[in-house]
């Protein structure tokens, strides 16, 4: 993202439901991984505007790592007590993974072309045991200008993300659509952004602040989700919700020596970004 859409997201990061919905979602499940304990270091790797560990600032130590020297900026700026770097992962000084137990990866995957070399950078990165939480946007039907101006590679379905990882040495402990409640408005908002040919937010996106009551049912609506995820991820449930505005998944890594691979050629549900160049 640009400098003008980091800075959107860094205003939007406080108030809006959806970023509200799932840092409580994130908070939640990271509490309740019963073999985790209290992590002694939790990594948020393309951190954006720093709004996730922000949030976690209180209960955990904390880093944010992204390769936008804006996104950073714009994070020390907001968040002087945290520690953040930026620059690619690959990069990252060894001592960040110190004691790291907990990474975060939400909705990074989709904005880069290569997501197996990213994802499996990481993995190589982490001891074993840790965990990593992921999110990305879901289903190819909700494509819009909002992913384009994002800079959007692709959305995934469940059986796309799985190939992300798969055989690999990793447990999935939790893998489930959510932002599954409001699904329905947001399909009905995406359509009728396609129709008119443009999206109704700011910037090109779908980001807009509704008014405040409506903002609170919407953030209570998706944060609700939590207890479905959290049942889930403890194996109350024998699976999450089977279809959503996104995808969640948590991942144990449970080998050594994971080496970065890239993504095979023949995956082909990439969309282009706008303003990138494509063969």
């Amino acid at each position: 993202m640009d400098a003008r859409q980091q800075e959107l997201h860094s205003r939007m990061e406080e108030q809006h439901w959806w970023f509200l919905g799932k840092r409580h979602i994130i908070k939640t499940l990271l509490a309740s991984l019963p073999a985790l304990g209290k992590p002694k270091l939790v990594v948020d790797v393309g951190c954006g505007p720093g709004g996730n560990v922000g949030a976690l600032a209180d209960t955990y130590d904390v880093v944010g790592i992204d390769t936008s020297p804006d996104a950073i900026a714009l994070a020390r700026q907001r968040y002087p007590g945290v520690r953040f770097w930026q620059g690619e992962l690959g990069e990252a000084p060894p001592e960040i993974d110190d004691g790291t137990s907990f990474y975060l990866m939400t909705d990074v995957l989709e904005h880069v072309p290569d997501d197996f070399l990213l994802l499996s950078t990481l993995l190589a990165r982490c001891r074993q045991g840790a965990h990593i939480l992921l999110t990305v946007p879901a289903n190819d039907a909700l494509w819009s200008s909002h992913d384009e101006v994002l800079g959007h590679f692709r959305r995934y379905d469940r059986s796309q993300l799985e190939l992300v990882w798969q055989g690999l040495p990793v447990t999935p402990l939790l893998l489930s659509y959510y932002n599954t409640r409001l699904y329905p408005v947001i399909r009905l908002v995406r359509a009728l952004n396609r129709y008119g040919g443009k999206s109704f937010g700011h910037r090109g996106t779908d980001l807009y602040l509704p008014p405040d009551p409506v903002n609170r049912l919407l953030a209570s609506l998706f944060a609700g989700e939590s207890r479905v995820l959290k049942d889930c991820l403890q194996g109350r449930r024998p699976e999450g919700y089977r279809y959503g505005a996104s995808l969640i998944a948590i991942l144990r890594v449970d080998g050594p020596g994971i080496v970065p691979r890239h993504r095979p050629n023949h995956l082909d549900f990439d969309h282009a970004p706008l303003g990138v160049a494509t063969e």
